[in-house]
């Protein structure tokens, strides 16, 4: 599996470890942040848009079409109840691209990566970590002694 590590740096701001590369996620101003970086729904809806646009390069390339000036511009909408992306509309502008080409090429952009999970939901597992197991430094922690929910326990 691929790992990614998100740490909180300050207020509402995250920073993600994505294969070296940094993301910074906050909040705008009116919603507690400062605005340094985008929010994880708005990440979330870009990753789309993204990944059409690179499915889209690649059919171009497939077919020997340019790609100079492809852009996907994305519009979402927030839904309640639970709270989430209820919504999103998506616009590929590929500049002289033949009506033969648009069919297949809109076939494949549906089938993104990233569309595709949304379709199939993938299982998505959600575990607390034991947190004074994160803190104590392993030369420091008793052998067979846990704590959970600041209880402790031994183990077995």
């Amino acid at each position: 599996m691929s790992q990614i590590e998100v740490i909180r740096e300050a207020g509402v701001r995250f920073d993600a470890d994505i294969r070296g590369h940094r993301l910074v996620f906050d909040q705008p101003i009116n919603n507690g942040g400062s605005d340094v970086g985008p929010t994880p729904t708005e990440v979330f809806v870009a990753s789309l848009a993204g990944c059409v646009a690179y499915y889209a390069t690649r059919f171009l390339e497939r077919h020997g079409q340019q790609s100079d000036g492809l852009r996907v511009r994305a519009e979402f909408g927030m839904a309640a109840h639970p709270s989430r992306v209820g919504s999103i509309e998506l616009v590929l502008t590929v500049p002289g691209l033949p009506e033969t080409l648009r069919a297949p090429l809109l076939a494949v952009a549906e089938h993104c990566t990233v569309h595709n999970s949304m379709r199939l939901t993938p299982a998505v597992h959600i575990e607390l970590d034991n947190v004074l197991a994160a803190v104590v430094p392993a030369e420091l922690r008793t052998p067979g002694v846990s704590f959970a929910a600041g209880a402790r326990s031994t183990r077995p």
